[in-house]
């Protein structure tokens, strides 16, 4: 061993002294006073340990209650968010359907602004004519009314007779004896029948009238040769520089005196009507006439109600004894015979068996 290396030397107590003994008695009293410590020590360790895992315990009871509730609160904010979205999305299938009736509505009232327009254009571009009220009033709540005359079509059999008498009281005294003998002259006569004749008539008309795209109203004429001022307008209104078109007709209309003018094309009408005034070459020189709107008319409702005729019978069961003239002239005077319960016949009609017939029936004006 070198002499300069570092040493120490330990002497360890002897068990054979006394000073030995209380040395390692010492020794073992101070190594269990650090076991005892060290002990304490790490009581005291497990104590906080467990102390910290208590309140990590709690404090995860805490975070867990919170992280349910905010589940919790999670689920039922998204369960509002889905209701909300749920009524959002009603709300707005409404409101598409809202605005769907909206735009149906005002495209009707555009159509019905449109179609009173174009009647107001007509009603303004009527032909001029003088007129005279002789209806009645009534209040403006009732709304507009027109007065129609009907012109009702009756089918006659074979072997019938249509009388019409002057007075009403006549004819019910002639349906009162149901069964008359009509002479013929001799011995020889003629039994027929009397009935009531009914008659179905219009009670109420609805009309839509509408302005025709292919025909105009053409007034305030000259007066000449009709077939040749129907030639005149048809040549005029054919040219496309008078503003016409192709005429497929050219009517005269006998009440009012106007002619209906018809082009093929849709797009004539109007630009005529809107221009109103015409200046057409006529035989003898120019003259000014007039183009309106032409309307349409369908009838939309219609109510009729069944009457019987006051003041004509129908006679029932003529046998074909004799030509169509004759028996009509027998049954006449027959039946103007005050004795054989008639009256002043104003109208007769004879059909003859096996043929048939249509009378009119319409209501007399008051001047007639």
């Amino acid at each position: 061993m070198s002499s300069d290396e570092d040493f120490s030397l330990v002497v360890e107590p002897s068990e054979e002294t006394l000073g030995g003994v209380r040395l390692l008695i010492q020794n073992e009293k101070d190594k269990l006073a650090t076991l005892l410590q060290d002990q304490k020590d790490l009581n005291q360790n497990i104590l906080e340990t467990k102390s910290l895992t208590q309140k990590f315990k709690d404090r995860t009871v805490v975070l867990q209650q919170d992280l349910d509730e905010d589940r919790e609160r999670s689920r039922d904010q998204e369960a509002q968010d889905q209701e909300r979205l749920r009524i959002m999305k009603q709300e707005e299938v409404e409101l598409n359907l809202e605005l769907q009736r909206v735009l149906a509505e005002l495209q009707q009232e555009e159509t019905t602004i449109e179609k009173l327009r174009a009647q107001a254009d007509v009603f303004s571009g009527a032909p001029e004519r003088s007129m005279v009220f002789c209806g009645k009033t009534g209040r403006p709540q009732d709304g507009p009314r027109f007065d129609m005359e009907p012109l009702v079509e009756y089918p006659m059999e074979g072997g019938t007779a249509l009388v019409t008498f002057e007075e009403a009281d006549v004819a019910r005294q002639v349906l009162s004896q149901s069964r008359h003998k009509v002479d013929l002259g001799g011995e020889f006569h003629l039994n027929v029948e009397a009935r009531a004749v009914p008659i179905t008539m219009p009670s109420s008309v609805q009309v839509s009238a509408q302005v025709c795209p292919q025909r105009v109203l053409v007034s305030n004429l000259p007066q000449m040769d009709r077939q040749t001022l129907q030639d005149k307008l048809h040549i005029h209104f054919s040219r496309s520089r008078n503003g016409g078109g192709e005429v497929d007709e050219c009517l005269l209309h006998d009440e009012s005196g106007n002619i209906v003018i018809t082009f093929i094309q849709d797009n004539i009408a109007k630009g005529l009507t809107d221009a109103e005034f015409h200046t057409v070459q006529l035989s003898d020189g120019t003259h000014q006439v007039r183009v309106t709107p032409f309307v349409n008319g369908t009838i939309t409702d219609l109510k009729t109600r069944t009457r019987l005729c006051r003041r004509t019978v129908l006679l029932t069961g003529i046998a074909d004894i004799a030509d169509a003239e004759t028996l009509q002239d027998l049954l006449e005077i027959h039946f103007q015979k005050k004795a054989s319960g008639g009256g002043e016949i104003e109208a007769i009609l004879y059909c003859p068996e096996g043929q048939s017939r249509t009378a009119l029936f319409y209501t007399p004006r008051k001047d007639e």
